[in-house]
């Protein structure tokens, strides 16, 4: 039998895909022109999310914004020098080009975040926080940049104009 820690761990992860999955599939009805199905699955999804946080919280994953950017540069560092090298081999080694650029694209995204994640910890450890800039995405790769880029994306050479600001 499952103890509830277990089931919270395995409820987080069942929560939160489903919260990407369904912004997925909103993305997908909103292409075939069905805004309203869209909107029903970005409800849903926030659902998913809520879910997600509730459980997360439970598990006693959110702590200090300290604490908080010291497990996410371990997770982002995980995912760059361990999780993503190996999908890359693998996918190469079965001949799933998509897949292999997919993971190296990611790789290389991962390791920019744990980057941008030790200098904010550095800053509050300093006792500050982020300048008042703005955080911009690249919709192609997952790159994030502080400020507005002027320049193509250094990861998947996306236009700066593709970015998205991050409210």
């Amino acid at each position: 039998m499952a103890t509830t820690k277990e089931n919270l761990q395995a409820a987080f992860a069942g929560e939160s895909q489903a919260n990407r999955k369904y912004l997925a599939f909103a993305r997908q009805a909103a292409k075939e022109g069905k805004p309203n199905i869209a909107r029903l699955f970005r409800a849903a999804a926030e659902a998913e999310t809520v879910h997600a946080h509730t459980h997360f919280r439970n598990m006693g994953g959110v702590k200090t914004t300290v604490e908080n950017l010291e497990a996410a540069i371990a997770g982002e560092t995980y995912e760059a020098t361990t999780m993503y090298p190996a999908m890359v081999k693998d996918a190469e080694a079965e001949g799933n080009a998509a897949s292999a650029k997919s993971f190296d694209l990611a790789l290389r995204a991962e390791t920019r975040h744990a980057k941008l994640y030790r200098e904010t910890l550095d800053v509050l450890r300093a006792g500050g926080d982020l300048e008042n800039a703005d955080v911009y995405l690249c919709p192609v790769c997952g790159n994030v940049v502080m400020n507005k880029p002027t320049a193509n994306c250094e990861i998947c050479n996306a236009a700066p104009d593709k970015f998205v600001k991050i409210d």
